[in-house]
């Protein structure tokens, strides 16, 4: 045997090693890229028709989860001697969920359950729903978005620090804060960002900047 022909198959070992070496660093990146982008961004599907005529039972959604990014008061008050945790307000990387933003979070009473609101009103303001209208620190508020307005009262009422008050555009069949509550902060999951299936939904979601009129 030549030297040449012994360096045959050692060669060929080489040439499998670094093939296997590419697979795995492929297989490494790919699972990072998908925990990254899980962690950023998660698909919901809507059930139930309590966001129409905005978003249909049955329509995916990608939610994205980085744009409520915040750190939470405790963090605060344990690294800043003089702060007190009831002072402290939580730090958000963007910007906290602003009126009209539909919001995909965990229910409160089962928090196994996601559910898919719009925010109406954040903490500190007054809320209150009279005559078909929403109201915010007394003043009504314009939603061009709804088919039919609420046959319900609720309020007034203040909504607490670090939590946000949250209805379904279906007003008359949502199951919302006017019946369970306020949503806090830490079960906020993301922002509605595209709707992405059925293709003949394809488009962003319908986040609106919801004004008080004039």
């Amino acid at each position: 045997m030549t030297i040449e022909e012994a360096q045959v198959p050692r060669r060929s070992l080489v040439d499998v090693r670094s093939a296997l070496r590419e697979i795995v660093e492929t297989i490494l990146l790919t699972l990072i890229i998908f925990l990254v982008v899980r962690a950023l961004v998660q698909n919901f599907k809507v059930e139930g028709s309590s966001m129409e005529p905005n978003l249909h039972t049955g329509q995916y959604l990608l939610v994205n989860k980085a744009v409520y990014f915040h750190l939470e008061p405790e963090m605060f008050s344990t690294y800043v001697p003089f702060l007190k945790k009831d002072d402290a307000q939580p730090f958000y990387m963007f910007h906290e969920p602003e009126r009209g933003d539909v919001i995909v979070f965990k229910f409160p009473k089962d928090p196994t359950r996601d559910f898919i609101k719009r925010v109406m009103a954040v903490p500190g303001e007054s809320v209150e729903i009279r005559g078909g209208v929403v109201y915010v620190n007394g003043q009504r508020l314009e939603e061009p978005y709804l088919q039919d307005r609420p046959n319900y009262n609720f309020g007034p009422e203040k909504v607490p620090q670090d939590n946000f008050f949250v209805l379904g555009d279906n007003r008359n069949n949502s199951s919302d804060s006017h019946v369970w509550g306020m949503v806090p902060s830490d079960l906020i999951i993301g922002k509605a960002w595209l709707s992405y299936w059925p293709m003949s939904e394809w488009g962003l979601a319908p986040n609106y900047r919801v004004q008080a009129a004039n």
